[in-house]
């Protein structure tokens, strides 16, 4: 009878060890997010975002199309939901950004020449709500050339085409960047270069060191898409600016 009470017991407290230990071990190990995450993709009808979009479907993700123009997205698909707003409207950001996981910003001003306002003051408002609806993660497409990552061309191309060429885009980059960086968001920066609209091949350069260029950066955006949304579920560029091209 003792020896059955006995060998009860130690099986009971075994069991409870077990348990324990179970419990605090995953209570520190970080598990994946599921694929089913909401994200807000911004300047979701661009040739990049809308890429962004269709890839992010394809993976499962619920996304949030914000865009300025009704009926700019011809897709239909059960995850995707459309908001029309601009980027001053702080009712319909906050509609798009409360519930999410994650934010991924493609907006692009469309000039070389003039600077744009509107977009710089568009990110304040993201990161504003984002802070506020406690929304952590946020992907922004910026571009090579902004920030250190001009050292990564040689002169006198470096001059001609991140001093001149690009000047303007590239001060709009790094103004939205420096905001980015000093927020409480879980950031990573893609800075590409030049676009093009090659086919998804996954193979690509990349990294966040400082290296010496060699030859033309150019890259598809479907590649640069892949690459983004691959960053949802990726934590190695967190609070990184990272260069990319094939």
């Amino acid at each position: 009878m003792i020896l059955s009470l006995f060998i009860y017991w130690f099986r009971s407290y075994s069991n409870f060890l077990q348990f324990i230990m179970f419990t605090t071990l995953r209570s520190k190990i970080q598990l994946p997010k599921s694929k089913y995450m909401r994200v807000v993709i911004f300047g979701a009808n661009g040739k990049t975002g809308a890429l962004l979009v269709e890839q992010a479907l394809t993976k499962g993700y619920k996304v949030v199309a914000f865009v300025r123009k009704a009926g700019s997205i011809q897709i239909d698909n059960p995850n995707l939901k459309v908001i029309v707003g601009n980027l001053n409207e702080t009712l319909n950001l906050t509609d798009a950004i409360t519930g999410a996981d994650a934010c991924i910003c493609a907006l692009g001003g469309g000039s070389l020449k003039q600077h744009s306002p509107e977009i710089v003051e568009g990110i304040k408002n993201i990161v504003s709500i984002m802070e506020q609806e406690v929304v952590p993660r946020f992907i922004y497409l910026s571009s090579l050339g902004a920030g250190e990552s001009r050292l990564i061309m040689a002169q006198p191309m470096r001059f001609l085409i991140f001093n001149i060429m690009l000047r303007v885009p590239l001060a709009d980059h790094n103004a939205n960047e420096q905001l980015i960086s000093k927020s409480k968001l879980k950031w990573t920066f893609v800075r590409p270069g030049a676009l093009n609209d090659g086919a998804l091949s996954g193979i690509f350069k990349h990294g966040s060191e400082i290296l010496k260029l060699k030859g033309n950066a150019s890259i598809s955006r479907a590649n640069v898409a892949a690459f983004m949304i691959d960053q949802l579920s990726d934590e190695t560029y967190i609070k990184k600016a990272v260069w990319l091209y094939e």
